[in-house]
């Protein structure tokens, strides 16, 4: 491929995964309107759904956010009475957020969602799996080599 081809829309990797997040983003809106919650912040009640508990570092880590997009997001969780938040006693530095009552009982609410959206996108179980599987190993490759340069290969 020349070079100058590498610079064509549609030949960029960015472009599909970024328009296709938009996209299932934009689908999520109204089930989510229903449950008074925002793309992001169910995300967080995802994963505090799976473990009740986690430290806020646990959380930013599993959702690949940092502290400074996570903090307002679990203060507004906190203020919709969804999770608590509390600092341990034995280091406070660490913070932990957990479920009330009323979050878990959003669970409930919120179980149909993803099969929902597997209905909208129109794919096979095999296909969202396939895609699902590839769209991972890319997010761990490109997240391990972040900061490393060395192994780019031309790909011409």
């Amino acid at each position: 491929m020349k070079e100058d081809e590498f610079l064509k829309l549609d030949n960029q990797l960015c472009f599909v995964l970024y328009a296709a997040s938009r996209v299932l983003t934009k689908l999520y809106g109204p089930f989510l309107e229903k449950l008074n919650i925002t793309y992001p912040q169910y995300l967080v009640m995802l994963v505090l759904w799976e473990h009740e508990t986690l430290s806020v570092g646990d959380i930013g880590r599993l959702l690949y956010l940092d502290s400074g997009t996570l903090t307002p997001l679990l203060k507004r969780l906190e203020s919709a009475g969804l999770i608590t938040r509390k600092r341990l006693p034995e280091d406070e530095r660490k913070v932990m957020a957990a479920l009330t009552p009323k979050g878990k009982a959003m669970k409930q609410k919120a179980a149909s969602v993803p099969l929902e959206l597997f209905c909208k996108s129109g794919l096979t179980v095999e296909e969202f799996q396939s895609i699902k599987n590839d769209v991972t190993k890319l997010l761990e490759r490109m997240n391990e080599d972040l900061h490393k340069t060395d192994h780019c290969k031309d790909p011409g």
